[in-house]
């Protein structure tokens, strides 16, 4: 009887030892999805709020800079810079604000909404914009727009407010038949013909060159509107602040200068 249960004892221990091999063997097998880091764990996607005139160059900057970081996404919102401002001073979630003009940043930067000082990235002037062939036979910011269907930006949006300086300075008096919250919606009206002519930035005019002429404003030269960039204090509550900086790093890259000069840009003095 007692060979018996010495028998059957040392069958329990092997048993034992089986399962405790195979516990180890689990758990070696685990271990390498375990400590092997994923791919995506710091995947980021950042809010790149942006002026309206800024949408061709920075979608191309866009693709470009997510090949060269594929851990980060881009969500771009462009709009006019008064509205993207009044959207973030009401909640909205940029890590990211470029605007085109520096009065925009200040009610930005004023209002606390920024990480750090803005930066200069490029500079764009003003230039009249009028539907292919002239119809209307408009020669510049003058008489010729009597009676003639002219389009601007509003009040506080930074191309209208160039164009305000502008006039002043050439001693235009002529009234709009309507004031458009974005230079986009501007072109928008030229080019379908709602307007004879538009103020826009020499950027719109070139991205519309095939359906647009345009006719240049003496003194432009002297109203340049410059466009600042910041990350927000936002991209830091978002956790986003390392890849938002990135971002900015790259717009103000000298690859990126090629790409804005392509859409009619100036890079601004340094």
């Amino acid at each position: 009887m007692m060979k018996k249960f010495a028998r059957l004892g040392a069958g329990l221990a092997i048993l034992a030892l089986a399962a405790t091999g195979l516990t180890a063997c689990g758990s070696d097998n685990s271990k390498p999805a375990d400590s092997e880091p994923s791919k995506t764990a710091d995947a980021k996607m950042i809010q790149v709020f942006a002026a309206a005139s800024l949408k061709a160059s920075f979608s191309e900057l866009g693709e470009s800079f997510q090949k060269e970081n594929p851990d980060i996404t881009v969500k771009f919102n462009f709009d006019g810079s008064s509205s993207l401002f009044d959207q973030m001073q009401g909640g909205a979630k940029a890590d990211v604000f470029a605007s085109a003009d520096e009065k925009n940043m200040k009610k930005a930067t004023d209002a606390g909404l920024n990480a750090g000082e803005p930066s200069i990235f490029v500079n764009n002037t003003l230039t009249l914009a009028v539907p292919k062939g002239n119809p209307a036979g408009v020669t510049g910011l003058n008489d010729s727009l009597n009676g003639k269907k002219l389009v601007i930006c509003a009040d506080g949006v930074p191309c209208g407010n160039a164009y305000r300086e502008l006039a002043q300075k050439v001693g235009f008096t002529g009234q709009a038949v309507s004031e458009e919250t974005s230079v986009k919606d501007v072109m928008g009206k030229v080019v379908s013909g709602e307007a004879d002519a538009g103020v826009v930035y020499q950027t719109d005019a070139l991205a519309e060159k095939d359906s647009v002429d345009t006719i240049e404003i003496p003194g432009s030269d002297t109203v340049v509107n410059a466009y600042p960039i910041m990350v927000t204090k936002m991209a830091a509550e978002n956790g986003n602040d390392a890849a938002a900086k990135a971002f900015v790093d790259f717009v103000l890259s000298d690859a990126a200068q090629k790409v804005f000069a392509k859409y009619g840009f100036m890079s601004p003095a340094k």
